[in-house]
């Protein structure tokens, strides 16, 4: 297994790129690193100038500050949208902070969204949404059967 997004394997560039804020390339993350000639590009620079990414999104999990970049004009400049949602129209669906508890972890979490601006939830909690909705459904059912006189159980 690759810990990492190979182009050449994957065939196919990115539409966004979704980094974690790390204290040590903080500067470098956020594009505001100078390298000298002779060194590898950055990682801004590889999104920006080689693969041209539309979109680049920088997470800090230490302050859960999100940064938002947009290519135009060949660079990326920053966004700052309304809530901090950010959508992604290509990709029909967005992405912003949301406050909550996921895997026992209440914090601020970077979350996608559909276009009705509904927060899209992951499949453990579509299973759960559903068991529930399952649930209630056979409760108005065996209601419905009692109130028929019928015992639901037989």
């Amino acid at each position: 297994m690759r810990l990492s997004y190979v182009l050449w394997q994957e065939e196919v560039a990115p539409y966004v790129v979704v980094e974690l804020l790390s204290p040590g390339t903080e500067r470098e993350d956020l594009g505001h690193a100078q390298r000298e000639p002779e060194q590898p590009p950055s990682k801004w620079t590889v999104y920006e100038q080689i693969l041209r990414l539309p979109y680049y999104v920088v997470l800090s999990r230490y302050t859960d500050a999100v940064h938002y970049f947009e290519l135009a004009g060949g660079q990326y400049r920053e966004v700052l949208p309304p809530e901090q949602r950010l959508w992604l129209p290509e990709a029909e669906v967005g992405l912003g902070l949301w406050f909550g508890t996921y895997q026992g972890l209440e914090r601020q979490w970077l979350r996608c969204y559909d276009a009705s601006g509904a927060w899209i939830l992951p499949p453990q909690e579509q299973e759960q949404q559903r068991a529930e909705h399952e649930r209630q459904r056979a409760d108005r059912l065996a209601a419905q059967l009692t109130a028929l006189g019928i015992e639901p159980e037989q």
